[in-house]
């Protein structure tokens, strides 16, 4: 009875991963396609404006979907469902290291840079550094779903 527990928890686990990445892969392409070109295309006296509210209005839309992921994938590192194979998670793992490594030290800068100093090649900056990003979390998508085909075969 409580090895079942256990098992029904990695999986519920594992689809809380599955949906919290999904989530943000449809959060990262509307960023890359749409919302990050309009930044690009706003103008220098709006930029300011405009920035400000990216970042608390993104802030609201993503802290529990990106908090969700992080806890679930350190869950997995830690014990995954029956059938995944040990080397998933971990690809998963860095995946999300890349996406959030390029958040901090690429994404949050520019933000800033806009919010404080906008410069004209600020939002095409968003853009280019945006593709690994994107990248990764897609990526990462491929890696969840297949965990989760695996545990449920």
């Amino acid at each position: 009875m409580m090895s079942e527990m256990f098992d029904a928890a990695l999986i519920a686990n594992l689809v809380a991963n599955v949906v919290a990445t999904w989530m943000m892969i449809g959060v990262i392409w509307f960023v890359q396609v749409v919302h990050y070109p309009l930044l690009a295309g706003t103008a220098i006296d709006r930029a300011v404006d405009v920035a400000h509210d990216h970042q608390r209005r993104t802030g609201q839309v993503v802290a529990l979907p990106m908090t969700v992921e992080g806890v679930t994938v350190l869950v997995l590192l830690v014990a995954r469902p029956d059938g995944v194979s040990w080397w998933l998670p971990w690809i998963g793992a860095v995946l999300l290291a890349v996406a959030l490594g390029g958040t901090v030290a690429l994404s949050v800068p520019l933000h800033s840079r806009m919010a404080s100093a906008p410069a004209a090649d600020t939002g095409r900056r968003l853009v280019l550094t945006n593709w690994p990003r994107t990248v990764a979390w897609s990526l990462r998508g491929l890696v969840v779903v297949g965990m989760l085909a695996q545990a449920m075969s």
